[in-house]
């Protein structure tokens, strides 16, 4: 057992040092050979003006853009953060990018790192949640872990905070492209206006459920800010944890179902590719229902964009609480 745990930290080990080398060497000599000698294919990527950390980011960014810079997402649609591990591609669409924008820093540490690895004096690094007021994750496995502190990274989550996002991403992108000015400032007015829609489309959706149903039980901590912003009560989680790798104890558990059956919660709402599993044990237990397809940290086949992945949420929850 313990060889096998030794091999396991040399391959990781050697994983690193491989990934920083691709990084290095895609800024002085060209990724391709590098990542054939870490034992990677060399992938043919184009180069774009701007990567975005998740997908929604992306969609956000390329609204403002328009058609003065590309944009791509790093870590695939449908993909969860919190699993995600960079290809040589990704590390290829950083280093020769223009602008790196992620949600926050620390939602998606590995991200982070090849960021921080690769980013040039020439490229400009936006983190889009700055200026706005965190709020912190109630406690649980990775509340001090994954996200550096036990701060709440899931700010998108809150149109009002993405409105913010529009802000910085907006003076980022007049900085480095300052004859794209006005397409951008008239972009990130259309758009802001469009999540005011949303925000008051959200607000009418709500009052059609009655107070004392507005609860919410997810699988891991990710909607405090919009149960802030809407008057929910988050009564609990499944995994207790700001991430979705959290390993809830039996007796977690046990005091989760007791807390579904006191407050009268009717589902317990999961996002799109989680494992339900003990989701389900736990809405047998208590008499409730499984909501399994809430868009959360990507924008999907049926949501392929921010504002259509919020509309879909509020849809889901609605439907399941009134």
């Amino acid at each position: 057992m313990a060889n096998r745990h030794a091999g396991e930290q040399g391959r990781h080990r050697l994983r690193r040092a491989c990934l920083s080398l691709m990084l290095v060497g895609a800024v002085m000599l060209g990724a391709s050979a590098l990542f054939a000698s870490c034992g990677g294919e060399a992938e043919d990527v184009s180069p774009v003006d701007v990567v975005a950390g998740t997908s929604h980011l992306a969609e956000i960014a390329s609204a403002i853009a328009g058609d003065r810079l590309t944009v791509q997402g790093l870590i695939p649609a449908g993909v969860d953060p919190h699993s995600f591990q960079p290809t040589p591609s990704v590390a290829t669409l950083i280093v020769e990018s223009r602008v790196v924008i992620v949600d926050v820093f620390g939602l998606v540490p590995v991200l982070d790192e090849l960021i921080q690895s690769s980013a040039t004096s020439g490229q400009l690094v936006v983190e889009a949640a700055a200026g706005l007021t965190p709020r912190r994750l109630s406690g649980g496995h990775d509340s001090h872990g994954e996200h550096g502190g036990d701060i709440d990274p899931h700010f998108w989550l809150d149109p009002v905070n993405v409105m913010g996002y529009v802000d910085t991403i907006t003076k980022a992108f007049m900085s480095v492209d300052p004859e794209g000015t006005e397409t951008f400032s008239a972009n990130a007015a259309r758009y802001t206006e469009e999540l005011r829609q949303l925000d008051a489309w959200i607000k009418e959706q709500v009052a059609l459920i009655p107070p004392e149903r507005r609860l919410l039980v997810t699988d891991h901590e990710s909607f405090g800010y919009f149960a802030e912003r809407y008057g929910f009560t988050v009564v609990g989680t499944v995994l207790g944890a700001g991430s979705s790798g959290g390993s809830p104890s039996a007796q977690e558990l046990a005091a989760l179902v007791q807390a579904i059956k006191a407050t009268g919660v009717p589902a317990i709402f999961m996002e799109t590719g989680s494992n339900p599993d003990l989701a389900q044990q736990v809405a047998r237990e208590a008499g409730v229902e499984v909501v399994t397809d809430l868009y959360t940290h990507s924008v999907g086949e049926d949501a392929p964009t921010y504002i259509d992945m919020m509309r879909s949420n509020v849809t889901r929850i609605v439907d399941a609480l009134r």
